[in-house]
């Protein structure tokens, strides 16, 4: 099953049910309002969705709709809270050898994670609003899931009963102003602006095999400006899932509708690229002695999307542009050419 929460006049969006090949949709009404008003009622509302789901894709469904991913918000536009883990091993070691993060070998002792916002995510087509380029501009691909309540101290083992959904993520971020955040050790907060994740969110049930042992087992696309970037795959996932969500509910309950994410996708082999451009740096860096790669620039585009073994996209695509907040679509931006400024040598302030 696929869900979608689409634009109207209020924060929470309206949920609709989207078709396996993302081209019809039809309106949850009568059974749930919104995303997270769904996911806190899950054994009373999932059987009516399926079953209105199943009606979707027999062309039996009353009121369908063709789906446009432009109109899609965020499929939980808010919720209670957001946790973002580091769980691909190579991405922090590939960091802490080009940057010296002072977090050696942490990254494979337990799972890191951070707590961002989130009360205002961004839709999968909307426009990112950043202040400045000189705060470094960067994407993160990574995958997402949503659980439902979790008790306090609920083993690995018992994980899996508890995720609902799964996302897309761009954690965007400002590498400029990370270091200095880091060393704080209070976290971020202006390094990591809203977040998006992808049109619809899927039932784990929807990847077939692909999910397994709490890993996303496929390989994730990202393009800047229409150009290959990276395609790492999610087999690579030092702690899965279950593993992060154990973590964070070691000391507390987490509430329905919680998102965790897996941290940026990183393989070990070159050829699979990079999924945030820091990694990009990282890797210049310790191969060249320099990075090369420079940050975003306003009016840059980002594509992230997941295929499935027949090439078909599971999730649709995060698509979106870099601009100055405040800033119209289809305003005047300036030179978006991925090598349009130069790249000066890396520095800790660049993780």
């Amino acid at each position: 099953m696929k869900l979608a929460t689409l634009k109207n006049d209020s924060r929470d969006g309206r949920l609709a049910i989207v078709s396996k090949d993302l081209v019809r949709a039809v309106f949850a009404d009568g059974i749930a309002p919104t995303l997270l008003d769904a996911i806190e009622r899950w054994p009373e509302v999932e059987g009516r969705l399926r079953a209105r789901s199943l009606e979707l894709e027999r062309g039996a469904a009353k009121g369908a709709f063709p789906f446009d991913p432009i109109q899609a918000m965020s499929p939980l536009p808010r919720c209670y809270q957001w946790l973002d883990g580091s769980t691909f091993a190579n991405h922090g070691a590939l960091m802490e050898r080009a940057f010296d993060l002072g977090i050696t070998n942490e990254y494979v002792r337990y799972p890191l994670v951070y707590q961002g916002a989130s009360d205002d995510f961004i839709g999968p087509r909307d426009d990112v609003e950043l202040p400045s380029e000189s705060d470094n501009m960067d994407f993160e691909g990574e995958v997402a899931i949503i659980v439902d309540e979790v008790p306090m101290g609920t083993p690995k083992e018992r994980v899996a009963l508890h995720v609902k959904l799964l996302m897309l993520v761009n954690d965007v971020s400002l590498r400029a102003l990370a270091a200095r955040e880091m060393k704080t050790g209070f976290g971020w907060v202006q390094a990591k602006p809203s977040t998006s994740f992808s049109p619809v969110a899927v039932t784990p049930d929807e990847l077939g095999e692909a999910w397994s042992d709490g890993r996303v087992q496929l390989p994730l696309s990202v393009e800047r400006n229409g150009e290959w970037f990276g395609r790492p795959h999610g087999k690579e996932m030092t702690f899965n899932f279950f593993r992060l969500v154990e973590h964070a509910a070691y000391s507390r309950r987490l509430r329905a509708g919680t998102i965790i994410g897996s941290g940026t996708m990183s393989n070990a082999s070159r050829d699979a690229g990079s999924a945030c451009i820091a990694e990009r740096r990282a890797i210049e860096t310790l191969d060249q002695g320099s990075a090369k790669t420079p940050f975003l620039r306003f009016g840059e585009r980002v594509r992230i999307e997941m295929f499935d073994a027949s090439n078909r996209s599971v999730f649709g695509a995060i698509d979106q542009r870099y601009v100055r907040c405040g800033a119209r679509a289809g305003s005047e931006s300036t030179s978006v050419g991925a090598g349009s400024t130069s790249a000066g040598a890396a520095t800790k302030e660049d993780a």
